[in-house]
């Protein structure tokens, strides 16, 4: 059996524009990305250099132009079932109460009402929302929800979580108090985590690897850092560590000029 959870090999994606001339680009470029068994790695990079890309390959929601996905050794066709994916804006269903949304993937998988009910009390517990599954989305503060949308992949006991910058609309006070909840939760079950985040500091506080991606078009790794902080990590506390500040400063020197070269391509966008 593999000790890879999950393998991006040689991805490339080119998709045609949608402008009347209808020009294709490639906005992923012979990537290589590799998750190990209970490996927590985010993916750093420029806004717009095809990090939700590969989040979309390695989900099975899009397909490359070339390339190979393996899930624990085999090759992926279709959705990756192994794969529980939280995205940027929450999933939630706005008429379903707080604990019918955690419910909803458990039904769909054909667990008895009952069962999943259960399964889904458990979960709110777990992620700190006892007494909050009757609210409905709009009732809920934007940390509830993201509790919300936490149990709701959790509870389908992925092997594979896929986080796309989840926590990006937070406050930093709420946003930190979720890292620190996912990095407990993680601990426990020790998944393998593909963790897409703008933030460096957040990226290095979770992480057990960092990985740069260079600026588009045609995005490709250009660094990996191996995190060796102590776990387990309060995410507020670490940025102190003497050793976050090295690897802070060896990363961003990487990953600056790549941040410069995507700012001034999104201006040449506007323009």
């Amino acid at each position: 059996m593999s000790s890879y959870a999950l393998e991006l090999l040689d991805i490339s994606c080119t998709f045609r524009s949608k402008d009347a001339q209808g020009q294709r680009y490639t906005a992923v470029a012979g990537t290589t990305l590799r998750v190990r068994e209970g490996e927590f790695v985010s993916v750093v990079g420029p806004t717009g250099c095809g990090k939700s890309t590969l989040l979309n390959v390695g989900a099975g929601l899009l397909e490359p132009s070339s390339g190979t996905i393996k899930v624990f050794g085999q090759p992926l066709t279709g959705t990756n079932a192994r794969a529980g994916y939280m995205f940027q804006t929450e999933a939630l269903m706005p008429w379903r109460s707080t604990l019918a949304n955690v419910m909803v993937g458990l039904q769909y998988r054909g667990v008895p009402d009952g069962e999943a009910r259960a399964q889904a009390e458990q979960w709110l517990t777990r992620v700190g929302l006892t007494g909050f599954g009757d609210r409905y989305p709009h009732q809920l503060s934007g940390g509830m929800r993201k509790r919300t949308a936490l149990a709701q992949v959790l509870a389908l006991d992925p092997d594979i979580i896929l986080m796309d910058e989840p926590f990006s609309a937070l406050d930093v006070q709420t946003r930190q108090l979720m890292e620190n909840e996912v990095l407990e939760l993680w601990a426990a079950k020790k998944k393998a985590v593909l963790f897409i985040t703008h933030d460096l500091d957040e990226a290095i506080a979770m992480s057990d690897r960092v990985v740069v991606l260079s600026a588009g078009p045609a995005t490709h790794p250009i660094g990996e850092f191996a995190i060796d902080l102590p776990r387990p990590r309060d995410v507020a506390e670490v940025r102190t560590h003497p050793r976050f500040v090295e690897l802070h400063t060896q990363i961003w020197n990487v990953l600056r000029d790549e941040v410069l070269k995507g700012y001034a391509q999104q201006l040449g966008k506007a323009a």
